[in-house]
C-alpha cells in the first residue's frame, strides 16, 4: 500500500512539477505528516525531491529528473484500452495520436498483461451516445481542442435559444456529456470564477482562433467546477414540483426516459389506498420544468398518470391533451390539414 503511494506521489510531482503536503493528503486521504513520511522516503531512496517555502512554494522534484518506474499492475494494463475514449478523441482531432499511444503502452507490457489487455479490447466497448442519437458534425472541434490546449483566446459566433450573438471568449476546458460535447469558458475581460459558462459546441456557428491569451480564474479546476455547475443546472431547470398518481407501468417509463425523475418518485412514494381499480399505483412528487414542458413530458405516460397538484399544471395538462385529441379526432372527408 504505501510502495504504491510513494510511486503515485513520485509521478505526479514529475507530472505537475509542484504539489503542496495538504493536497496530496486529501488526494491519498492520509495525514500531512503522513506524506512528510513518504517524502523522507524518497529522498532516502535517491529521489531528488525538496520543498520550497514562501509563497507560491509547495514540494518539487529537482529540474529534469526523471523517474522510469511506470510500470502498470495487470488491473491497470486491462484499463488500458477504456483509458483513451477513442472516439472523443477522434473528435478532438487526436484519434491517430491516442491510438499509437495505446499501441506503445501495449507494448511495452509484459506479455501475459498485453494480453490481457488486448482482450479487453476486443470485449468491452464504450458507446457514449444515448439511443435514438446520431454523433453531431463537429467541424470546428478540433480547432477549438487547440485552443484550449494552447489556452488562447477564441471569437466565436454562438446560436443560443434566443439569438445568435458574436462573443469573445477564453476557452477553459471542453466536456464530453451524454455524447454532446460543451466548452467552458469565460467571456472576455470576466476572467473570475463566477463568471464562468457553458457553451454547447454545436452551436458555435463559426470560431476564430486568436494570438492573445486565454485569461484563467485563479485556482479554477475543471474536474471541480463541470460536477457543481452540473447540479446547479439541474436544480435551476427542474426547480417546479409537481404532486401525481403514478402506475407501476408509468414508474417504467418513467424509468426509461427520465431516470433522475423516476428516482425522486420513489423516494417520496406514497402507496395508493385505491383497492382493486389502482394495484401498485402511488402517489408522488416529481421536479419539473416550466409547466407548459412539464405538461408535454407528463403526458408521455399517457393514462399512467394522473396530476394532483398544483392545480395550474392539472390544467394545462388537461389543455394540452384536449388539444391534441382535437388535432387527431376523426373528421369526415378530412385526411389531412
Amino acid at each position: 500500500m504505501r510502495s504504491s503511494r510513494l510511486l503515485s506521489i513520485l509521478l505526479r510531482l514529475q507530472w505537475r512539477g509542484r504539489c503542496t503536503a495538504a493536497d496530496l493528503a486529501a488526494e491519498f486521504e492520509v495525514a500531512v505528516r503522513t506524506i512528510y513520511r513518504d517524502l523522507d522516503a524518497l529522498s532516502a531512496a535517491g529521489v531528488p525531491v525538496h520543498a520550497e517555502r514562501g509563497r507560491g512554494g509547495g514540494i518539487v522534484l529537482a529540474a529534469g529528473w526523471r523517474t522510469t518506474l511506470t510500470g502498470l499492475t495487470d488491473q491497470e494494463a486491462r484499463s488500458l484500452p477504456m483509458a483513451g475514449l477513442a472516439s472523443a478523441m477522434r473528435d478532438v482531432g487526436w484519434g491517430v495520436e491516442a491510438a499509437d499511444v495505446q499501441l506503445k503502452l501495449l507494448a511495452s507490457l509484459p506479455p501475459h498483461a498485453a494480453a490481457n489487455a488486448g482482450r479487453v479490447a476486443e470485449r468491452f466497448h464504450v458507446d457514449p451516445l444515448p439511443w435514438y442519437h446520431q454523433p453531431e458534425a463537429l467541424p470546428l472541434l478540433p480547432e477549438l481542442a487547440q485552443a484550449v490546449w494552447e489556452a488562447r483566446r477564441v471569437r466565436v459566433v454562438y446560436e443560443s435559444w434566443v439569438e445568435r450573438q458574436e462573443r469573445t471568449l477564453s476557452p477553459l476546458g471542453l466536456v464530453l456529456k451524454g455524447g454532446l460535447w460543451y466548452l467552458v469558458a469565460c467571456a472576455d475581460g470576466r476572467a473570475k470564477a463566477g463568471a464562468v459558462r457553458t457553451y454547447r459546441v454545436s452551436s458555435i456557428v463559426s470560431l476564430r482562433v486568436l494570438a492573445a491569451a486565454a485569461q484563467r480564474p485563479a485556482a479554477f479546476s475543471l474536474a471541480a467546477h463541470w460536477p457543481a455547475s452540473v447540479a446547479e443546472f439541474e436544480a435551476r431547470l427542474m426547480s417546479g414540483r409537481a404532486t401525481v398518481r403514478l402506475s407501476p407501468e408509468g414508474l417504467e417509463i418513467l424509468r426509461a426516459t427520465q431516470p433522475a425523475a423516476a428516482a425522486w418518485a420513489l423516494r417520496t412514494a406514497v402507496p395508493l389506498q385505491g383497492g382493486q381499480k389502482t394495484p401498485g399505483w402511488i402517489t408522488a412528487e416529481l421536479p419539473t420544468e416550466s409547466e407548459a414542458y412539464a405538461a408535454r413530458q407528463l403526458l408521455r405516460l399517457g393514462t399512467e398518470v394522473e396530476v394532483l397538484a398544483p392545480a395550474s399544471l392539472r390544467a394545462a395538462v388537461a389543455q394540452e391533451a384536449a388539444e391534441v385529441a382535437r388535432l387527431h379526432r376523426a373528421v369526415k372527408g378530412r385526411s389531412k390539414p
